[in-house]
């Protein structure tokens, strides 16, 4: 679980995008300089369709 999340900041970071503040609960808001947007990543992310659905909130490509 805590592998998945740790893969997904990692291309997150690679691919230009900050984290932001925390959210609510589990939560954090991280900012995409790609299309300019916010967008919500859950600390207890445990699926590659979900961590993909992220990175496509934040511009980027497929990784998982």
């Amino acid at each position: 679980m805590a592998a998945m999340y740790a893969n997904l900041v990692k291309h997150l970071k690679a691919g230009g995008c900050w984290f932001v503040r925390t959210g609510k609960g589990s939560h954090e808001i991280w900012y995409s300089p790609v299309n300019g947007r916010t967008f919500t990543v859950p600390r207890s992310l445990a699926s590659a369709p979900l961590a993909n659905a992220i990175l496509k909130q934040a511009g980027l490509s497929k990784a998982f």
